[in-house]
């Protein structure tokens, strides 16, 4: 099919739907091996549940709570967000949360209800954060201060200290990240915590942990009741691999404001942002967690951070230049020259790129990206420069 455009214009009386589809079906498996840029588990079969399941409406309206309805799979999500609540050791009495849209809805969500619980609130966030938390305290019109990241991607916390005391008379609201965009990075909440107690701020601390919040907690390295985490956000199509955009975001019970009276023609509480939400998603993210558990995952984790550490290595004996934290799928590499690019699907910010080592890419991905490196590095193409190289690189 020459031009899929053409052949999908809704307003032909001729289309050739099946050919569509086949159409958008090879395009994707053309690309597979080579797109290596996003975070996207691919290791994971979700047929089963899209089999039984997807033949029909599935519509979570309302509150996860609610039990009203027909043809919804609340139970599968309240298990969910009790299966993450417990992964993040967020207190049983003090929780609530839902399956989103995506890791930008539970930003939104979050960042709504802090900012209904603290008016006057100033939101912090560094200018590595995902571009979502800018266009968020846009939209809920509040006062926003950018906080300086360092080259590796991590938030500078002397920067954050200095416009905190600058606004002390105000709440703060403060975002971290937990997986970075484009180097993975981990922001301190230990370090942020210290600096609000530090200046007796009031406010919030939300981590918008998208991709690397899951991996993390796993290890138990990433716990709400530690450091008084008060939400989180997580993607459920990054590390859960689910083949619909999804999330799940986390808030403390007690920073939300009361239940809304239900809502007279569907009879359920209007709590999320949507309203109406994807029960089939809820029904996939359920599946991942029942099928695998906390070891699958854990093992899963594992398996992607060899990779990747096998990818730096492997890169590097190209003498091309690579660098991981020693938690990240992320690699990361100064951007290739075009005849590389043109082939691999990898994300790219200037001066920088990166591949993701997400659980389902193997070592013959790698080893073929590196063959191609290889032969770019006999051209007579300048390196690009590479940012800044963490002391524990992997």
């Amino acid at each position: 099919m020459a031009d899929l455009a053409v052949a999908a214009d809704l307003s032909r009386d001729d289309i050739d739907v099946t050919a569509v589809l086949d159409h958008l079906v090879a395009d994707a498996a053309a690309t597979a091996p080579t797109a290596i840029g996003y975070p996207g588990a691919v290791d994971l079969d979700h047929s089963a549940v899209i089999a039984r399941l997807g033949h029909r409406l599935w519509n979570n309206i309302g509150d996860p709570a609610d039990t009203g309805g027909v043809a919804h799979t609340r139970v599968l999500e309240q298990a969910v967000v009790a299966w993450m609540a417990d992964l993040f050791g967020i207190p049983a009495g003090d929780r609530w949360g839902y399956v989103t849209t995506g890791g930008t809805e539970g930003n939104l969500s979050a960042l709504a209800a802090a900012y209904r619980r603290w008016p006057t609130a100033r939101i912090y966030y560094s200018t590595a954060a995902h571009y979502s938390i800018p266009k968020i305290v846009d939209l809920l019109g509040a006062y926003k201060t950018v906080v300086r990241a360092h080259p590796d991607g991590e938030m500078d916390y002397d920067h954050l200290a200095a416009q905190l005391r600058k606004r002390r008379r105000w709440p703060a609201i403060v975002v971290a990240t937990a997986g970075t965009t484009m180097t993975e990075a981990v922001d301190d909440v230990t370090r942020i915590r210290a600096i609000l107690t530090h200046y007796a701020m009031v406010g919030h601390l939300h981590v918008d942990a998208a991709l690397s919040g899951i991996p993390l907690a796993l290890d138990g390295k990433l716990r709400c009741d530690d450091v008084g985490i008060d939400s989180i956000a997580v993607s459920g199509h990054k590390f859960l691999g689910v083949p619909t955009p999804c999330g799940v975001v986390l808030i403390r019970d007690h920073v939300r404001n009361p239940a809304r009276q239900p809502i007279a023609y569907t009879a359920a509480a209007d709590t999320t942002v949507t309203g109406s939400r994807c029960g089939l998603a809820a029904a996939l993210l359920w599946h991942a967690i029942a099928v695998h558990g906390r070891e699958g995952h854990r093992w899963r984790a594992a398996e992607a951070r060899t990779v990747a550490a096998y990818a730096v290595d492997r890169i590097r004996a190209t003498g091309w230049q690579a660098w991981r934290y020693p938690h990240a799928f992320t690699v990361v590499l100064p951007t290739p020259p075009e005849t590389v690019r043109v082939k691999w699907l990898l994300a790219t910010d200037g001066p920088a790129s990166h591949l993701i080592c997400m659980p389902g890419i193997t070592t013959a991905q790698i080893d073929a990206l590196t063959a191609d490196l290889t032969a770019a590095i006999r051209t007579p193409i300048p390196h690009p420069r590479t940012p800044h190289t963490p002391e524990a690189d992997g």
